[in-house]
């Protein structure tokens, strides 16, 4: 009976091990500005911002606001906006990725996009 249970206890973390990470991904679309006139035109196409955090058993990290703000920032950090230009078409992804460390560490992933417009 005990060597039953010892190899069945082995083939379960073999399979963990083997099997490698596990990932999850969700996102939505954010309000953005209003673009029922041809008063604008596209600058800019599919700019993003990235942030990260690291949880272990669901602790540690950030809340999702903010790695949603350390995204959108980084994003207007590396494309800052002019005069009469806005985002639009807003995308906020997130990816959950569990390692095969039992499924006890997990890092989520938020993506920011947008297109960067002007108006006239």
């Amino acid at each position: 009976m005990k060597k039953v249970i010892l190899k069945s206890v082995l083939a379960v973390t073999l399979a963990l091990f083997i099997s490698g990470c596990a990932g999850v991904h969700k996102g939505y679309m954010g309000n953005s500005a209003i673009l029922n006139q041809a008063n604008f035109s596209y600058v800019k196409m599919n700019i993003k911002g990235e942030a990260k955090a690291k949880y272990i058993f669901w602790f540690g990290g950030y809340k999702s606001e903010s790695l949603i703000n350390d995204a959108k920032q980084q994003m207007l950090l590396n494309n800052p906006l002019k005069s009469n230009q806005a985002l639009v078409n807003i995308t906020v992804n997130y990816k959950v990725t569990f390692t095969p460390i039992y499924l006890i560490v997990a890092e989520v992933k938020c993506v920011v996009t947008a297109d960067v417009v002007e108006f006239k």
